[in-house]
């Protein structure tokens, strides 16, 4: 991250998280010496979640992934669960496009014949059917896999407090 970026996120997010504010402010003092902690004081770890969530909440609010998955389909005929279905892949294609840009891992067409070398790498082929003897091995490729050119993760800015929501709750008033 530059360093502009990180200015930017951390003015932004002092006004909507007090106790970051006020870290800030400490950091900030004339006093360039960090307070002495106590030897029984708990160690509070960085405000932070773990970045499958992040990933989870931005699937939930871009394309409503969890209220697909989680919403009882038996009341729906097939139709309105395919009208469901079509929106919800059309908006998860758009954020996983955004933040991974998904590409096939092999070039070669499905249903071409591949080589897969000596001392291959199991997480780039993973091989089924018959397989006898050691490689290389000569195969039909069933699906080329995939492979992300970036991953680009959103910056979460909660609190500690709210690290494991997914979703907020959504009221009108």
């Amino acid at each position: 991250m530059t360093t502009l970026g990180l200015a930017f996120r951390t003015f932004f997010r002092i006004f909507s998280d007090a106790g970051f504010a006020e870290r800030v402010q400490a950091l900030d003092s004339e006093d360039p010496t960090p307070p002495r902690l106590e030897a029984t004081a708990p160690v509070q770890l960085v405000d932070r979640r773990d970045s499958a969530l992040t990933l989870l909440s931005t699937l939930q609010r871009e394309a409503r992934l969890l209220d697909f998955v989680m919403e009882p389909l038996d009341a729906y005929d097939d139709a309105q669960v395919g009208v469901a279905a079509r929106d919800v892949q059309r908006d998860l294609g758009k954020v996983i496009r955004r933040i991974f840009a998904p590409r096939p891992l092999a070039e070669e067409t499905e249903g071409s014949v591949l080589n897969v070398p000596s001392g291959f790498d199991p997480a780039r082929f993973k091989l089924t059917g018959e397989v006898v003897g050691e490689p290389p091995y000569n195969g039909t490729l069933r699906h080329h896999g995939w492979q992300a050119s970036k991953c680009e993760m959103p910056a979460w800015s909660g609190d500690e407090a709210s690290a494991m929501v997914v979703a907020p709750s959504e009221v009108e008033v």
